[in-house]
């Protein structure tokens, strides 16, 4: 089920942004969707940490696999060389092992998330191993659904940006931000779009 904003969202992007309206045409019947499952987006996002999308999506299939069920206890008893053979580095299964214990031991508290500013929430999750604010934008976005989310730290929205108003030539975040600034309150809606302009597999986590 697509967002409740996501059809205003796109009705404001496509009026304040010529490159958006372009690309919101070129995908009439796409949009974004949530999992519905706090740790597994979280623990994808940990997975896609600096590769690519289809890399992330072959990662994530075999460790998926591995597991039976993408749950805590799961993560928690698989062993360290099948999560390695799925293609995670070391320093990754370090991270969702940490991240399996304290969902399972519930100091994670995902209820709390929806009653919380998006700040605050960064705040939150920061704290836990291997989760910095590109995993928990990616959690805003996708989970908590947050419609204003701009990841100014993200490569492929910095990628996309750099093809679309840049020239092609390297952007700065300052630069991102300014020509983000119409974009308001619907920055994870032109996020989103600008990853679908790079490459036709939606972009989930």
């Amino acid at each position: 089920m697509k967002p409740a904003y996501w059809d205003e969202a796109k009705a404001h992007l496509a009026k304040r942004d010529r490159v958006l309206r372009a690309i919101i045409r070129a995908h009439p019947d796409a949009n974004l969707r949530t999992r519905g499952d706090a740790f597994q987006t979280l623990a994808r996002s940990i997975v896609g940490q600096q590769i690519s999308v289809r890399a992330a999506q072959a990662v994530w299939d075999r460790f998926a696999d591995a597991l039976g069920k993408v749950v805590p206890a799961a993560v928690l008893a698989l062993d360290e060389e099948s999560m390695r053979a799925a293609g995670l580095s070391r320093m990754k299964v370090a991270y969702l092992k940490d991240l399996a214990g304290r969902f399972h031991a519930g100091t994670l508290k995902p209820r709390r998330w929806t009653h919380m500013e998006d700040e605050a929430v960064v705040a939150d999750l920061v704290q836990v191993k291997g989760i910095g604010r590109w995993s928990v934008e990616m959690f805003l976005i996708f989970h908590l659904m947050r419609p204003n989310v701009l990841p100014v730290g993200d490569l492929g929205l910095q990628r996309a940006m750099e093809r679309h108003y840049n020239a092609g030539g390297e952007i700065t975040k300052d630069d991102m931000r300014r020509i983000a600034a119409p974009w308001q309150p619907w920055s994870s809606v032109a996020t989103w779009y600008l990853w679908r302009s790079l490459d036709p597999v939606p972009v989930e986590y």
